[in-house]
C-alpha cells in the first residue's frame, strides 16, 4: 500500500546546516526551534490542551534525503564506524521511508500576524524540516525506566572542553543581545564531537551556520577552540 501525507508544519530552527546538528534531540537543551503550522492546520483549536504537556513527539521528514535511496545496514557514527547494524536498528536518515521521530520540550504557543507557532527547545531538526504529525509525550506510558538500549548502551558520550577565543567572546556578547542563551548553546553544541570517525585525526577548521551566524572552531585532542561567530 502507498500513503500520502500532508505537511502540517515547517520548522524554523537554529540549525541552518546539517553538520553539527546533535545526533539526538535534547542533547543541546539551549537550542530553540519554532513549528509554523500551515493552513488548514493553523487553527488555534488544533492545539487546545497542548500547552499542558511538557514534551512533544514530532514526526518529520528527512527532506534532504528524499530520492537518495536507503541502506540495508549502516555504521552508527557514535561507534566510530567499527560496527554495522540493520537500518531498522538505528535512527539513520537513509531509510526505506525517510521519516524521523524527535522528542522535544514544549515552550509556548504563539499567534503572530495571522500565523500559529509552537515554540520548542532541545530540537535536533534542520531548518525548513517538514512536520507531518505532533503528539504529546505521555509519561505514564512513554517512560520505561528499565528499557534496553541495544548498541547505544555501549556508547559513552565524551564531552569536549570548549574554550572561547577573545574574538569569539566578543562575538557572543554582541549576539546575546538577540539570542540570550547563545553562549550556552555553543558550549552545549560543541561539547559534543560531531566529527565523523575518519576526520578525527585531521587538523582542520570546522564551521556551520546557526541562527544568523557562521560559527567556526577547531579541535585539538579533547579541546574545542571557538574561533568566531560572525553574522551571515
Amino acid at each position: 500500500m502507498q500513503f500520502k501525507f500532508e505537511t502540517i508544519g515547517i520548522v524554523h530552527s537554529c540549525y541552518k546546516d546539517k553538520f553539527a546538528i546533535p545526533r539526538q534531540a535534547r542533547l543541546v537543551t539551549a537550542s530553540t526551534a519554532s513549528i509554523e503550522l500551515l493552513a488548514p492546520y493553523n487553527e488555534i483549536e488544533m492545539t487546545r490542551g497542548l500547552e499542558d504537556f511538557s514534551h512533544l513527539w514530532l514526526s518529520f521528514v528527512f527532506h534532504r534525503h528524499i530520492g537518495k535511496g536507503w541502506n540495508t545496514t549502516v555504521k552508527p557514527p557514535r561507534l566510530d564506524g567499527k560496527q554495522r547494524f540493520g537500518v531498522l536498528a538505528t535512527r539513520a536518515s537513509f531509510r526505506p521511508n525517510p521519516i524521523g521521530l524527535s522528542l522535544v520540550e514544549m515552550d509556548s504557543i504563539e499567534q503572530q500576524d495571522g500565523k500559529l507557532y509552537i515554540h520548542v527547545k532541545g530540537a535536533d531538526l534542520l531548518d525548513q524540516t517538514p512536520i507531518i504529525d505532533i503528539k504529546p509525550y505521555v509519561p505514564y506510558t512513554d517512560s520505561i525506566p528499565d528499557a534496553k538500549g541495544g548498541f547505544t548502551d555501549q556508547i559513552k558520550e565524551q564531552k569536549l572542553n570548549v574554550v572561547f577565543s577573545q574574538e569569539a567572546e566578543n562575538d557572543c556578547e554582541t549576539a546575546s543581545q538577540k539570542y540570550t542563551q547563545i553562549r550556552q548553546f555553543i558550549e552545549q553544541l560543541l561539547g559534543l564531537d560531531h566529527r565523523a570517525y575518519y576526520y578525527k585525526k585531521i587538523d582542520k577548521t570546522y564551521s556551520t551556520k546557526v541562527y544568523d551566524y557562521d560559527l567556526k572552531w577547531t579541535i585539538n585532542n579533547n579541546n574545542v577552540n571557538v574561533i568566531s561567530l560572525k553574522s551571515i
